[in-house]
């Protein structure tokens, strides 16, 4: 059983198992135990699609590449499965956090974020790459959470039309206008100087 706030019924209550219509914690999302992988956004669950093969083929390739120009860098790269919380107002604590996300990949250069949990904080670079079960909704959410949250970078890489559309914070902390990547473009990090990686390459398989 556990113990949930219900925000309708402004009380708590006890549930077998996660009800989408209850709000939730990390407290809550550490004592579950399914098949399916979750999310939470902004205490609400969603369910992660299983990711086909293309899927992860690119993520795999993408993560490769990250990871080797970084070498013994201090930023780190981390593939999904991989818990990031997105604390609000510094509230850290595991009934405080109600986002917890987990990008397709992600790179963090501060290491204070890194714990044997996973990562407390804003990436500096989050990769998604979109599968058919994603969508609109699930899209635009992780777009505002991931600018509220501040991470300075977010690739949305889209497998079926072969493109990466790219989002970068500006000084106001909200992300400029996407900058689209197709065709023989290469895309490059600017969190990550001197990354580049070619479409062709993402693409070719």
């Amino acid at each position: 059983m556990f113990t949930v706030y219900d925000v309708n019924k402004n009380e708590f209550t006890q549930v077998e198992e996660p009800d989408p219509s209850l709000t939730y914690t990390y407290a809550d999302y550490l004592k579950w135990d399914f098949e399916e992988r979750l999310e939470l956004f902004r205490g609400r669950i969603f369910k992660l699609s299983a990711p086909n093969t293309r899927h992860q083929v690119i993520a795999g390739d993408i993560f490769v590449a990250v990871k080797n120009f970084l070498g013994k860098q201090k930023c780190q790269a981390f593939i999904a499965p991989f818990d990031v919380r997105l604390p609000v107002k510094n509230r850290k604590k595991d009934n405080e956090v109600t986002t917890v996300v987990q990008p397709d990949l992600c790179v963090v250069c501060d290491d204070s974020k890194i714990d044997a949990r996973g990562c407390c904080g804003a990436p500096d670079l989050v990769i998604e790459i979109l599968s058919p079960g994603n969508t609109k909704k699930e899209v635009k959410l992780k777009y505002e959470l991931y600018e509220e949250a501040g991470v300075k970078e977010y690739w949305i890489i889209y497998p079926e039309e072969q493109n990466v559309v790219v989002f970068t914070l500006n000084e106001n902390n909200k992300y400029s206008p996407a900058v689209f990547y197709a065709g023989n473009d290469a895309v490059k990090a600017k969190c990550i100087p001197g990354f580049t990686i070619e479409l062709n390459d993402i693409f070719t398989n």
